[in-house]
């Protein structure tokens, strides 16, 4: 029992660590994205935002690299864009019944 507590505490503390990197960057993203889509005012924020976060996120690697981030970044913030539309749709739908 002892030892099992012993190499269970070194265990939870790096997973305590990861969390709170993976969530320093989780919030890094969003806001490179949210603040890029604020300065692209127009039609396709989403889609412009995401190509521009994801090249930039993506800027360390070789250009080709960058371009595939980009490509990730504008279909995963076009899916959640089209998913929230439908979502409001719905709840719009059940308001009005």
């Amino acid at each position: 029992s002892f030892a099992y507590r012993d190499s269970l505490l070194p265990q939870s503390t790096q997973t305590g660590m990861n969390k709170q990197k993976a969530g320093k960057s989780f919030g890094e993203d969003g806001a490179l994205f949210a603040g890029i889509e604020c300065v692209t005012e127009g039609v396709i924020n989403p889609v412009t935002a995401g190509f521009v976060a994801g090249g930039v996120l993506a800027r360390n690697s070789r250009p080709k690299a960058a371009l595939h981030g980009g490509l990730a970044f504008v279909a995963f913030s076009a899916a959640i864009d089209l998913f929230l539309q439908r979502e409001q749709t719905v709840s719009v739908r059940l308001f009005y019944l």
